[in-house]
């Protein structure tokens, strides 16, 4: 509680508590909308505006700019002058010593908040600090003019640069400098662009005359000036670019020369969104980088629709480039639009050469549709009908959200549902893998907290909020750009255009009796039965680990860590035909694993066993989740800037869908997956038994859960410990040497986690515990709504399967 904050409040309640249309704030010194909108309403009747409305809008603003300026000695009335006091508080600022008239220390606040804007703060000593209307405004909302955690420098520089140049534009509405990118800066951005481009009245929306004057601003290498720091501007509010082959992802930089780092960047980031790569601000790349949907000419290979794909459809949509197709699984009962898969469709789509990807949306068009149970319902229902359909396992389906839902919604409505759709999916063994359909902003949200595999983006939807101010989720596969009609001889259909990531190729048939891990297995097993036959000696269990993991993690630190590999047996299997298999499939995610990360991990387990104290550390732990928590700490060092609170880092950055991390989410898997993998060949199974076990006998719908029991004895206490222990421990000789070599050499962080006090490692160190936590939580939940409710869900699910 802050209490310059709770005397505004009680002023402001005490003083306008009367007045018509004023709605009291919480008295409880913690500053948010209610307080800023009483200030606001408090302001509006000095003005004489009746009833008072929570909104700053354009009277408020009118009869301020009648009112005029308001500095240095200005006492026409006590009251506003108090009002400006009280909103500098809130935002941070030391406001007055005194309440009600505009001396010094108010002067110097306004200076301080001007400068903070970016904003010439008019002078020295008196001078200056004075609050026009437009930065009145700006006391009174909630924007940040200070850095917040998780933003970068460079944002806040463009958010300050932006304001100091456009802030007396008509048009253009002083921003947040809080170092985030969001749909405010990105509005500045678009008038900013707007008004270099010469556009008489800029509204912010990507409009002909805006699209028609960035096509001639084809930057390249060697260019300079205005426009490519605005170009450049708008590729930083889209880094960093998520690579195949970057832990952290590609980042850039603001600047006002475009050299070959920016060349590079954009050739980067052309690729991902799959735009033509020519390293250059071509047309497409600035409306890529500046709207959800991009340039919806841009050349388009998938497509979704409501209409049934007939054999003279397919071949049009053959004909015209189209390779996949969205299909709806499900059309809710009073829907007229009729737009289910119907019988014998897929068979004429596969026939024609075309893939699909299969939707499922139940009305989903407003917030009261997004419930747990509903969720849970909707993938019984789900995968109900796409078993009916023969999709094979593993497929994804697109569960659909379809309005523009705000962050409120999605934490408090939509996340909920998703963790209920993966719990029915749960429910049947996760033979589909739930994806997202919505904004921007629903997708990533979606996909971080819930761990939907791939995001559908309804890139079209520019004008959602949900789709400003947000970058295109990092595992995204399809972007819906446009909506038109097909003229088809006398045939009219509707269709939408899909841009293509590749990440998920739609299904090219049905009722295929493997899984997607299947062919791991049947490899594991040959190389077991290899190592079984094998003349020298050897653990045939071992042997398989080090075979699989031996060309991308034997020799030089590996040997070190968990002992050299049997080079004869790897000769051996070779002369059989064998090879290393590099990933496979995840079933219950759809995630790509790592084969050689996952082998190399249970391997370390496998022959560094916990010993009876299972606080203890070794290099098995080094080998798997210790390792990976160490490179994080590397990266939480190096942003410790923008995340000086190692919680809050871990929190975000570790084991999120879409997150460049060094501890990502399959890493996550793998880790877990290799201790189970272990410790079932520790108990009797063999290694093909064990890999059969837990990707084709259920296993992995519990694997976090029992990974957290049983190396973590099912405590945050022993989590936390084993946490400090991996980073601090200086009684193994090879956690010592992994803490040097991960941190030091091969991070370039000089100072380790033992060098820190602990009131800085520990937030990190409960990071740590508060995600696995979050991951070992929702599956307990997953269960625990399967036992308490799958009896009534199913009932439901009958009853409505019967009534249809």
């Amino acid at each position: 509680m802050d209490t310059k904050v709770l005397d505004a409040q009680t002023w402001v309640n005490a003083t306008y508590g009367g007045v018509s249309g004023y709605v009291r704030c919480p008295e409880d010194g913690r500053t948010g909308w209610s307080t800023m909108n009483a200030l606001v309403m408090g302001l509006q009747h000095e003005l004489g505006i009746s009833p008072v409305v929570a909104s700053f809008g354009p009277t408020t603003m009118s009869r301020l700019q009648a009112l005029g300026d308001i500095g240095f000695g200005w006492d026409k009335n006590t009251n506003i002058v108090r009002i400006i006091q009280h909103g500098l508080f809130c935002k941070g600022y030391w406001g007055a010593n005194g309440y009600g008239g505009y001396g010094a220390v108010t002067t110097e606040a306004v200076k301080n908040l001007l400068t903070d804007m970016g904003l010439p703060d008019g002078g020295t000593g008196t001078a200056g600090g004075v609050t026009t209307p437009k930065i009145f405004k700006c006391i009174l909302n909630m924007d940040a003019y200070t850095k917040v955690s998780g933003g970068t420098d460079d944002i806040r520089s463009i958010q300050r640069w932006l304001n100091g140049s456009y802030w007396t534009r008509d048009a253009y509405t002083i921003g947040p400098c809080d170092e985030i990118y969001s749909r405010d800066v990105q509005k500045s951005m678009m008038i900013a662009i707007q008004y270099e481009l010469g556009i008489a009245a800029p509204n912010g929306n990507f409009g002909p005359a805006t699209q028609a004057g960035l096509q001639t601003k084809n930057l390249g290498e060697g260019s300079s000036g205005l426009w490519v720091q605005l170009f450049s501007a708008a590729c930083v509010f889209n880094s960093p670019v998520p690579t195949g082959t970057s832990e952290t992802g590609t980042p850039t930089t603001w600047r006002s020369s475009y050299d070959s780092k920016l060349r590079e960047w954009v050739e980067i980031f052309q690729r991902f969104s799959k735009l033509d790569v020519n390293g250059r601000s071509d047309y497409r790349t600035w409306a890529q980088l500046l709207v959800s949907m991009g340039d919806p000419d841009r050349p388009a290979t998938g497509s979704d629709t409501r209409f049934e794909i007939t054999a003279s459809r397919a071949q049009w949509l053959r004909n015209n480039g189209y390779a996949v197709v969205g299909r709806y699984i499900y059309d809710p009962p009073g829907s007229t639009l009729d737009k289910e898969i119907k019988p014998g469709e897929l068979n004429t789509m596969f026939s024609n050469g075309l893939k699909v990807f299969p939707i499922y949306q139940d009305n989903a068009r407003q917030l009261s549709d997004f419930t747990y149970s509903q969720g849970y319902q909707h993938a019984l229902n789900a995968h109900s009908l796409a078993s009916g359909y023969g999709f094979n396992r593993g497929t994804v389906i697109y569960f659909a959200v379809d309005y523009d839902a705000t962050r409120d919604e999605i934490d408090a409505a939509i996340v909920p549902y998703f963790h209920g759709v993966a719990a029915g999916l749960a429910y049947n063994g996760r033979r589909y893998v739930h994806g997202v359909y919505g904004s921007r902003n629903v997708c990533t949200v979606v996909s971080r907290q819930t761990g939907a595999r791939y995001s559908f983006v309804s890139g079209m939807s520019w004008g959602f909020s949900g789709n400003l101010g947000f970058p295109i989720p990092a595992n995204w596969s399809f972007n819906q750009i446009k909506e038109f009609k097909v003229t088809n001889g006398s045939d009219t259909f509707d269709l939408d255009r899909d841009v293509v990531s590749g990440i998920d190729p739609g299904q090219s048939s049905v009722n295929q009796p493997s899984g997607p891990a299947d062919g791991f297995i049947d490899y594991v097993q040959r190389l077991y039965d290899h190592a079984v036959a094998y003349p020298g000696e050897g653990d045939p269990n071992q042997l398989v680990m080090e075979y699989i993991r031996h060309e991308a993690y034997g020799g030089g630190d590996w040997d070190f860590l968990i002992g050299s590999y049997n080079s004869e047996f790897v000769d051996y299997a070779d002369g059989k035909g064998m090879s290393v298999m590099t990933d496979f499939t995840d079933p219950y995610t759809a995630y790509e694993l790592g084969a050689e990360h996952l082998m190399a991990s249970a391997n370390g387990h496998y022959v560094s066993w916990m010993p009876s104290n299972p606080r203890s550390v070794n290099a098995g732990d080094v080998a798997g989740w210790g390792g990976d928590l160490l490179t994080l700490y590397v990266d939480w060092r190096r942003a410790s800037d923008q995340y000086p609170d190692g919680r809050t880092f871990v929190q975000q950055k570790m084991a999120k869908v879409g997150v460049a991390s060094s501890f990502g989410y399959n890493d996550l898997i793998e880790d877990a997956d290799a201790w189970l993998l272990a410790k079932a060949v520790r108990d009797g199974r063999t290694i093909a038994q064990a890999v059969r076990d837990l990707y084709n006998g259920g296993g992995g719908l519990t694997r976090f859960s029992r990974y957290w029991s049983g190396r973590f004895s099912g405590n945050a206490e022993d989590a936390k410990f084993l946490a400090h222990n991996i980073l601090t421990a200086a009684d193994d000789a090879k956690v010592i040497a992994a803490q040097v070599g991960l941190v030091t050499v091969r991070g370039g962080i000089k100072t380790l986690p033992a060098m820190l006090g602990y009131d800085d490692l520990e937030p990190f160190e409960q990071g740590f515990v508060d995600v696995m936590l979050a991951r070992t939580g929702t599956e307990r939940r997953l269960r625990a709504t399967y036992e308490a409710n799958h009896e009534k869900y199913l009932k439901a699910a009958r009853s409505r399967a019967a009534r249809e």
